[in-house]
């Protein structure tokens, strides 16, 4: 017998997911107990959540001091927007089920510094998210929120300045 899949607010009770402060929802699932030293100081050697977006959230334009892992995890696929603002390159992955071939991958990964912003492409998008070093709300920050950020939001970015 085949179950229908799940809808977000479904899933949203199911995971205990909670609003997370760049839109969407969210619940850590796993901290490292082992530690590493970086230059923001110590922290876990790697945290991963559930983070689920529904058609009408966002993810804000946003930048993380580690690298960050964006796995699908079920619904419909995400349209995730990396920034490298020193070399003002913008990439856009797609992040889904890559059966049948939908031109998706899986799993994207934003490199540390880089600025990042997402949305889904259906009625709702779970994603797992691992950062290495693990994440920290000291090491996050919105774009919104650096003083130079205007000054990006032109020409391949202008369009996406609404995810701010």
């Amino acid at each position: 017998m085949n179950a229908s899949p799940a809808t977000a607010s479904e899933l949203i009770t199911r995971l205990a997911l909670r609003p997370h402060p760049e839109g969407g929802w969210y619940r850590e699932i796993y901290r490292s107990p082992t530690r590493v030293q970086t230059i923001r100081g110590s922290r876990s050697a790697l945290t991963t959540i559930y983070f689920l977006l529904e058609q009408a959230q966002i993810s804000r334009w946003h930048v993380v001091q580690a690298d960050e892992l964006w796995h699908f995890q079920g619904g419909d696929p995400l349209e995730l927007f990396e920034y490298d603002p020193a070399a003002r390159r913008l990439a856009r992955h797609v992040v889904g089920p890559v059966e049948p071939p939908t031109g998706a991958s899986a799993v994207a990964v934003i490199p540390s510094g880089y600025w990042q912003a997402a949305r889904s492409l259906g009625t709702y998008s779970l994603m797992g998210r691992t950062v290495g070093p693990g994440f920290e709300f000291a090491d996050f920050q919105f774009v919104s929120d650096l003083p130079s950020h205007g000054g990006h939001f032109t020409e391949d970015l202008a369009p996406l300045g609404g995810l701010l």
